[in-house]
């Protein structure tokens, strides 16, 4: 079955590169917390092999980011990289801008920003909230709830011991558990090596303002995960329903599919882009 999915994919891919040859899309793709560009390697080398364009950031104190996350106290100090990488793009340049886990937080801030430069945003297992942590009710949707495992967190302090947590990494033990269950294991191994602790006060202080609706001027599109352990089934539609995206799909994946469905993800990002080859979007009303 799963050799049938992968065929389908592949076909599908062939069929976009003959339909339009001489233009390709440039994603951008943003990881979430704890990760880094390292993430989506799978996934460039898929898009780069059919001729696609591919940037991966690393956010501040992620992947090769020398920062500490403990150092980081506020969202745009995490974020600057993605702003200072859309700024720098021509103004007649667009992208597909793709957000996993935390990352969707990302995503919705440039698209706050710089509306006019991204033609889709699309969120992978993702934070997907129009205006960020603003109520009690955005951090019960966006905020992962992993008690049900245990003490699963390494906290660091950078403001005290007797201050609120700075940052957090998921314990080793639980890493596979709860992040890569149904991932590969050299992936879940690899992870293991490079996932580094997450700047969480800054993530959890991420508040936007809506600016004469240029949010809404992006379309957006959200893949679930169905075996999810970190951002729960519930969580993503609770999103969805509050903040329509223009379509939504579905992975049997855990909570990264970058490594437990590459093939299937990346048909999914190649359907986006062929979607929108030659198409207006508008989105539904919110």
């Amino acid at each position: 079955m799963k050799e049938e999915k992968v065929m389908a994919v592949s076909e599908e891919k062939a069929d976009i590169r003959r339909t339009i040859p001489s233009l390709k899309e440039h994603f951008v793709l943003v990881h979430g917390i704890g990760g880094g560009a390292w993430c989506w390697y799978k996934i460039r080398c898929l898009m780069e092999n059919s001729g696609y364009k591919v940037s991966c950031i690393d956010l501040k104190s992620a992947g090769i980011d020398q920062s500490h996350a403990d150092s980081l106290l506020s969202f745009d100090d995490y974020n600057q990289p993605l702003m200072d990488f859309l700024s720098a793009l021509p103004e007649n340049e667009q992208v597909i801008l793709v957000g996993h886990s935390a990352g969707g937080l990302s995503v919705t801030k440039a698209c706050h920003k710089f509306a006019k430069k991204i033609s889709l945003a699309v969120y992978v297992a993702a934070t997907m909230l129009k205006l960020g942590f603003s109520t009690d009710e955005d951090l019960k949707h966006g905020v992962p709830d992993l008690s049900e495992f245990g003490d699963v967190y390494q906290l660091g302090f950078g403001l005290g011991e007797d201050k609120p947590p700075t940052s957090a990494l998921v314990k080793k033990e639980f890493q596979r558990k709860i992040i890569y269950h149904l991932s590969p294991h050299e992936d879940s191994t690899l992870a293991c090596m490079l996932l580094r602790p997450g700047p969480i006060k800054a993530l959890t202080s991420a508040r936007f303002v809506e600016d004469d609706g240029e949010v809404e001027k992006v379309p957006r599109m959200y893949i679930k995960t169905s075996q999810d352990h970190v951002m729960k089934a519930e969580q993503q539609e609770a999103m969805i329903k509050r903040w329509p995206p223009f379509s939504v799909y579905e992975l049997d994946s855990d909570h990264s599919p970058f490594f437990s469905t590459p093939f299937l993800l990346f048909g999914l990002l190649v359907k986006a882009a062929t979607l929108h080859f030659g198409c207006s979007f508008t989105n539904p009303p919110s």
